[in-house]
């Protein structure tokens, strides 16, 4: 087998593999939320929804991530079961008196340690365990590898926080993961297959959350921005790398000032976009 066929191959089956996660998972969950359960949550207009939607996402890129080689299985392990446990905790065990970095850090100034900023600091820290065991598997010189690390934590943690900014209508999160997710899926580079295998986890989890079954929340957000932010790790150059991270980062900072569902709603073609396989009647 030629090595083209065999990247094709090993992409193919990450997406088999993470999809039918995916769709397993779900198909477990069922149809109808309940609302006496520790799961049920009410979305942003009071509709009962499932929060397993978040752990399904979680086992499908990790399961996803087990089609690799296992020089690769380590990172992508570390990256996405961080970032899914620590929202999964933010999940289940938070509060909702901090919003964004701002106010977590703000209450850490009053000396509140939230569980958000809690979340961020074991994202932050699988993230960065992570870039390490890949940027030493490329086996770059130590002060050129130390400065790649970094970038490819912060490439890492601040996609695993984009994407859980996003999370604030149904679908909205899956939508915007799909497009980089498959421009890393069909670009040539070790991130392939682990993006293919997310693209396979939003298309299986996008009907129930346009349908306001189930939501991702911190959990499958955040590792569903986490495992995209590896991918772009393994397959774009250090410049490319660079930029993505300023364009995460800027989103991130810009999210602090403006409401991304303001800026959306104000423009028709990102409004209509946004607004593709809802339930009628809901914006």
């Amino acid at each position: 087998m030629t090595r083209g066929r065999r990247r094709l191959r090993r992409r193919w089956v990450a997406a088999g593999v993470a999809g039918a996660t995916v769709r397993g998972a779900l198909r477990a969950i069922g149809d109808e939320g309940q609302p006496e359960t520790p799961w049920a949550r009410q979305n942003y207009h009071g509709r009962t929804v499932d929060l397993r939607g978040g752990p399904a996402m979680v086992a499908g890129l990790l399961a996803g991530s087990g089609a690799l080689e296992r020089h690769q299985l380590a990172a992508g392990v570390v990256a996405i079961g961080a970032a899914g446990g620590a929202g999964l905790f933010d999940d289940l065990r938070g509060d909702a008196q901090a919003k964004g970095l701002r106010g977590h850090l703000g209450a850490l100034k009053a000396g509140r340690v939230t569980t958000g900023l809690i979340k961020l600091g074991v994202i932050g820290a699988g993230a960065l365990a992570a870039a390490a065991l890949e940027d030493a598997r490329r086996g770059s010189g130590r002060a050129a590898r130390l400065g790649l690390t970094l970038v490819d934590a912060a490439l890492i943690a601040g996609s695993a926080n984009l994407v859980n900014l996003l999370d604030l209508r149904p679908g909205r999160a899956l939508k915007a993961a799909a497009l980089p997710a498959a421009v890393l899926a069909l670009k040539p580079g070790e991130g392939g297959p682990l993006a293919a295998g997310a693209v396979a986890a939003i298309g299986a989890a996008l009907p129930a959350d346009l349908e306001e079954r189930t939501m991702l929340g911190d959990a499958g957000a955040n590792a569903l921005g986490a495992a995209i932010g590896l991918a772009a790790v393994r397959s774009l150059t250090p410049a490319g790398r660079a930029a993505a991270l300023a364009g995460v980062t800027g989103l991130i900072f810009a999210s602090e000032k403006v409401s991304f569902s303001r800026v959306i709603a104000g423009h028709p073609l990102l409004a209509r976009w946004d607004a593709i396989g809802r339930l009628p009647g809901e914006a």
